[in-house]
């Protein structure tokens, strides 16, 4: 288990950390899904075109006594609303709003241990909702493990929390691919992470399955997305009975196809598949050519799918929305069309028993 190393209240944030939260949040402000503009370009949804996220569900059966995921944010890097956004019903209600696109990963066996797919400016939150699914005396005091996909703004940058200006967390692991560890231990502010052993880098191989206990492993792969200064991955957590594939962020299917990659094959081989679906169509974004945005649009990949078997189409859930996107609207056509078809739209707080 790894500690928190409790820091005074009177403790101040340094001028390194001080000038990253200003620049992310400036940042921030203006960009969707991978620089898909601005939201003050868009519509945003209305109280009255929305209903509320619905109660989270069990997607495939939990054993309490077993390992489980549980869905702690379905959003792409923004979150929903995003910032800069005017005209958005989450700014006065929270049912309303999405968080970063996260997995928590709970064991709850011996010395029952938690970790977290992805670092994200919710992690406070995030940390929290995990938190409350074991019992204080069943769980260490931080968390067991972080796995990082890649390093953009959305994905890495809540790290921030472990460190000595926050939690002041010692030995954290944080599994990420060697450019991303290299990009960690050698860039201002994350080296101080590393340097004050808030983290602990665990580098990983493409394909080398991390084993976590005898019957619970994850095993990152390489997929084609934007590798401005890190690798981009997926990964298959594979537990005592089943298996789900985590694919937050990916070029195109065609894309990987090219790489000699079938997505297909890859959903064949688990029980659940969680799939990039930033945006829904082209037109979503009002004066953008979305045709060269580095993300499958959902209403592509449902033409792609519609051949697979029912059961087959039944693993697919759509995640990494981006806050432009109507699928977030449960009442509305497009999220009836991805369920008419016999997809699914990942929902914060659903569970999935391995």
């Amino acid at each position: 288990m790894f500690e928190r190393c409790a820091t005074s209240r009177g403790s101040s944030i340094s001028p390194v950390w001080l000038s990253f939260l200003v620049a992310f949040a400036i940042g921030a402000s203006t960009l969707g899904c991978d620089g898909g503009g601005s939201s003050r370009q868009h519509d945003e949804p209305t109280s009255s075109t929305l209903v509320a996220q619905p109660s989270p569900q069990d997607v495939l059966p939990v054993d309490e006594l077993q390992p489980y995921l549980v869905v702690l944010g379905i959003a792409q890097d923004g979150g929903v609303p995003q910032a800069g956004t005017d005209d958005h019903p989450g700014w006065d209600d929270p049912a309303w709003r999405r968080q970063v696109v996260s997995l928590g990963l709970v064991d709850p066996r011996v010395g029952g241990r938690r970790y977290l797919f992805e670092a994200t400016p919710d992690f406070r939150a995030q940390l929290h909702q995990l938190d409350a699914h074991l019992s204080d005396d069943d769980r260490g005091p931080v968390l067991d493990g972080v796995f990082l996909t890649h390093g953009h703004v959305g994905h890495y940058t809540g790290l921030l929390f472990l460190g000595f200006e926050v939690i002041g967390a010692r030995g954290v692991p944080v599994h990420a691919m060697p450019r991303m560890a290299e990009y960690l231990s050698a860039s201002g502010p994350w080296d101080q992470l590393v340097r004050y052993e808030n983290v602990v880098l665990r580098p990983l191989e493409d394909g080398v399955p991390v084993a976590l206990a005898s019957d619970l492993t994850v095993t990152p792969f390489l997929v084609p997305h934007r590798q401005e200064y890190t690798e981009v991955v997926g990964y298959r957590i594979e537990g005592p009975s089943r298996s789900v594939l985590f694919v937050p962020d990916i070029d195109s299917f065609e894309a990987f196809d090219e790489w000699g990659v079938r997505i297909e094959e890859l959903i064949a081989e688990v029980d659940l598949a969680y799939l990039d679906g930033c945006f829904w169509a082209q037109g979503e974004i009002p004066g953008r050519d979305m045709s060269e945005f580095p993300h499958p649009m959902i209403a592509n990949s449902l033409e792609r799918f519609a051949a697979l078997p029912e059961a087959e189409r039944a693993k697919v859930r759509f995640i990494h929305l981006n806050h432009t996107n109507p699928v977030l609207d449960p009442s509305g056509p497009e999220r009836a069309r991805v369920l008419s078809e016999g997809f699914g739209v990942a929902e914060e707080g659903e569970r999935v028993g391995l």
